[in-house]
C-alpha cells in the first residue's frame, strides 16, 4: 500500500553498487553469491530461505541495470549460471549465431 512521504523520518538517495566495487574482476558468481555481496556478505554465509529469496529479488534488477558491465557463462545442464564483471584480461566471446533459437 503506497504511503506518503512524511510518515518516514529520513529518505536518502537510491544508490547502486558498481560492479567493479563489489565483484572481483577474475571470479565468476551466481546470483545468489552476488546477492550476499550487494549485502556486504561473504558470498558463502548460510542464509534462511525467506532472506535469501528477498535478496535475490533485489538483486536482478541490479544485474540487468548492469547488463553491458557484466559477463556470464554458458551453464551446462542443470548448473546454474555464473556472472562477473567484463574485462580486458579475459574479453567476452561472440554469442553464436542461432545461439538464441
Amino acid at each position: 500500500m503506497p504511503r506518503p512521504k512524511d510518515d518516514f523520518d529520513t529518505l536518502y538517495p537510491y544508490r547502486l553498487y558498481d560492479p567493479e566495487d563489489v565483484l572481483a574482476e577474475d571470479t565468476m558468481y551466481t546470483v545468489p553469491e552476488i546477492a550476499r555481496l550487494l549485502q556486504g556478505l561473504d558470498p558463502e554465509t548460510q542464509l534462511d530461505a525467506d532472506t535469501e529469496d528477498r535478496i535475490v529479488v533485489w538483486t536482478v534488477p541490479w544485474l540487468m541495470s548492469h547488463a553491458d558491465e557484466l559477463v556470464i557463462n554458458d551453464p551446462e545442464g542443470d548448473e546454474p549460471g555464473y556472472f562477473g564483471v567484463q574485462s580486458s584480461s579475459r574479453p567476452a566471446d561472440d554469442i553464436p549465431e542461432g545461439a538464441d533459437e
